[in-house]
């Protein structure tokens, strides 16, 4: 194909999805995608709802008619599309089909024990896990670990405070605090005695030693405890009833509440169960549940896409949506705020409503968003201000928080799932360099600790880690803009960032990646092509200044697979949550990566 015929195709590809996104707008100028994740929060809600008596048939029916379209065919769930079976994941769907009526001797019920049988059994789940099963009166709160509140009376620097925790474990933990001390049990009127038990787990040493001490707590000191923690929880509901607007914190916060005596018509109750239901998704397929959503980093997206697409500043559309996101900046202090008390609040969201957490990652993405659509310059520089003063000491940026690296939350034997600290990661500091390098901020000593700290990030193949995308394609895909933004373009890490992505692509022409390199580095750059992975390679090579036939595949590929409505199917996971354990597919990913990576191609071509 010619390099005219190639732009053509592009610039063709291009125009369709252009059209789609324009489509998908709101009408107050905001995009959301719908974020689906693995039937584990579809399960927990029915549990959630059957605990507090408002479980009614019509939506356990819904419920259990998607948690059995994503049963696979060997009667497993798995926490990601095409991913391996998955224990507890399977443990949690079989237990909610049971709650919704369906027979033990059903086949595919059949199936499904089948597969908790040969991963281990009930002993081997996670510890979340069972404390939904002892909820239900399934399981014993004495054989999970508690989490005693005395831990809320620690200094806020102590080693092992709740501040130790990074922000969504940190909402979580001090609910199970209440939970698990006073453990609230609602019985199903069915055992599960049929489901194999497993070898017994090894206790761990800890976990012993803190049922020891919930035997002999001093009463006056643990009532102190459970005050503080009562009021932490109750203090960082957000407006839309949530907890950070995540699951975890959310569901668990209802149950400590209303199991510490707070009655369903209680406002904060209430507020809670209504934000739920703005979670809840009821179509065809079934009734789902958000774990959580994405609109403030959509349409920051979004924006980037159509402005790399060449929609002027003025268009109606890129003006809707950067008014609406600049009205989205956080004014008041939050958790950050405890290791940075004297920095003044800014930056932005990821969701509708978490103000008490907002996010270093959206607020990068968002100034350089309002910055080329000439809207929201005072919040920009404020969201500026405070991303400069959030840098952790090794010169990265986490997610949330600043040097939230302790290991020792790790070693607890109730953090068997999912990442519980927040530490700076590449993708997080290669987007807030990128915002930096576009502000002409390149040669300050804060950008040159975040290069540093990037550089050092490489791994020995040419790629960078991506904690919050799937995963060295995210990494990469975010590292080598970053680095040219910043003049460090003919920087040698550059050039191995280029080899390393030609090495991994499929024949089609696409990128993709296999969410199993999390565990297996053997998966690092492989897997199904798909339309995001695709572009984020896309968007690398660009920076890099990469013609040719690499560029020219994946441009193909993307040409080919697109859909005639101008989007592109995905059904693969490619957002991440906790590395090796929970996962997301964020609906509006295959459509505002392909436009970004598309319409920066096609301009380059047009300058060329």
């Amino acid at each position: 194909m010619t390099a005219s015929a190639a732009r053509d195709v592009a610039q063709r590809t291009l125009e369709r999805a252009v059209g789609r996104l324009l489509a998908l707008q709101q009408p107050d100028g905001h995009w959301k995608g719908e974020l689906e994740t693995n039937v584990t929060i579809d399960a927990e809600d029915l549990f959630l709802r059957h605990y507090l008596g408002l479980l009614d048939e019509r939506a356990a029916q819904a419920t259990a008619r998607w948690i059995r379209s994503r049963q696979r065919e060997d009667g497993s769930f798995p926490t990601f599309f095409g991913g391996p079976p998955d224990l507890s994941t399977t443990v949690e769907a079989y237990v909610a089909l049971r709650l919704a009526g369906d027979p033990v001797d059903a086949e595919h019920m059949a199936r499904a024990r089948a597969v908790v049988a040969e991963l281990g059994g009930l002993n081997a789940t996670r510890v979340f896990t069972r404390m939904w099963l002892s909820l239900l009166g399934l399981w014993s709160w004495d054989a999970v670990p508690p989490l005693p509140p005395e831990q809320m009376l620690l200094p806020a620097r102590a080693p092992l405070s709740i501040y130790s925790f990074g922000c969504w474990a940190r909402q979580t933990i001090v609910a199970l605090q209440i939970a698990t001390t006073h453990k609230p049990v609602r019985p199903v009127p069915f055992r599960i005695d049929e489901l194999e038990p497993g070898r017994p787990a090894p206790t761990h040493p800890l976990d012993r030693v803190l049922h020891a001490y919930a035997r002999v707590a001093i009463r006056p000191l643990r009532r102190l405890a459970l005050r503080r923690a009562v009021k932490w929880v109750i203090d960082r509901q957000e407006v839309d009833g949530s907890w950070g607007g995540i699951q975890p914190p959310w569901v668990w916060s209802l149950i400590a509440l209303h199991e510490h005596g707070f009655p369903l018509d209680h406002p904060v109750l209430e507020r809670g169960l209504a934000g739920l239901d703005t979670f809840t998704i009821e179509d065809e397929a079934g009734r789902r549940i958000e774990a959580c959503q994405s609109p403030v980093w959509d349409t920051a997206l979004a924006l980037i896409a159509l402005l790399d697409a060449g929609l002027p500043p003025g268009h109606e559309a890129v003006r809707r949506g950067a008014e609406w996101l600049a009205a989205r900046e956080v004014r008041v202090k939050g958790d950050w705020a405890v290791r940075r008390p004297r920095l003044a609040p800014g930056g932005f969201p990821f969701e509708y409503a978490n103000d008490n957490y907002p996010d270093i990652d959206d607020s990068a993405e968002i100034v350089m968003a309002l910055r080329r659509a000439g809207v929201g310059s005072a919040e920009a520089d404020r969201a500026v201000a405070w991303m400069l003063g959030m840098q952790s000491r090794n010169g990265g940026w986490a997610a949330f928080d600043v040097d939230n690296t302790s290991t020792l939350p790790n070693k607890l034997p109730f953090c068997d799932f999912g990442e519980v600290t927040d530490p700076p990661s590449a993708d997080v500091t290669a987007h807030v360099l990128e915002a930096l390098g576009h502000e002409g901020r390149a040669g300050e000593p804060a950008v040159r600790r975040g290069l540093d700290y990037l550089l050092a990030e490489q791994e020995a193949d040419g790629s960078w880690f991506g904690r919050w995308g799937a995963n060295h394609l995210y990494g990469t895909g975010a590292a080598v803009p970053a680095l040219v933004a910043c003049g460090l373009g003919g920087h040698p890490a550059v050039g191995r960032a280029v080899d390393w992505l030609a090495s991994v692509q499929n024949e089609d022409g696409g990128f993709g990646e296999d969410l199993r390199s999390y565990r297996d580095p053997a998966w690092r750059g492989r897997g199904a092509s798909t339309a995001s992975q695709t572009a984020w390679a896309l968007l690398a090579l660009h920076a890099a200044g990469e013609d040719g036939p690499v560029v020219d595949g994946a441009v193909r590929f993307l040409a080919e697979t697109q859909r005639p409505d101008g989007g592109w199917d995905e059904p693969y996971f490619t957002g991440t949550g906790f590395p090796g354990d929970f996962y997301l597919n964020y609906h509006l990913y295959r459509l505002v990566f392909p436009v970004s990576a598309l319409g920066r191609i096609v301009r380059k071509g047009a300058d060329s």
